[in-house]
């Protein structure tokens, strides 16, 4: 299945639809314009780029509200921390310090530090 984002005029994605690999089939390969042909026939006028799962196409997998880059040719989500700089070959968000690899952490932002997070205990864990 090939994956698809609408976007609106900002470039920012309104919506992630699927469209059969079939219909994107040109003698033999995939045409990213041909789904973009269907899903204006399928939903009028509209922008729209193909995205995909494991990052090979626009490096990042599409959500909505991520921004698509036009200039980087990539989808980018949206900043999480106002600390946290863009990776300009990732085109993914780096908090200025690494996280910690023994446990699971919050980002604290006013602090600029990783924060371990609380255990979640249930009456069955307990």
């Amino acid at each position: 299945m090939a994956h698809f984002a609408k976007l609106d005029s900002d470039n920012i994605v309104t919506q992630v639809v699927v469209v059969n690999n079939d219909i994107l089939l040109e003698n033999g390969t995939e045409s990213e314009q041909k789904g973009i042909d269907f899903l204006t026939r399928l939903f009028g006028a509209g922008t729209w780029k193909q995205t995909s799962y494991n990052g090979s196409i626009r490096k990042n997998y599409a959500g909505v509200g991520y921004k698509y880059d036009s200039t980087k040719d990539a989808f980018i989500s949206p900043q999480p921390f106002a600390s946290w700089t863009l990776n300009e070959t990732t085109c993914t968000w780096e908090s200025p310090v690494p996280i910690p690899t023994d446990g699971v952490y919050n980002w604290d932002d006013a602090n600029q530090q990783w924060v371990l997070a609380k255990a979640f205990v249930t009456p069955s864990n307990v």
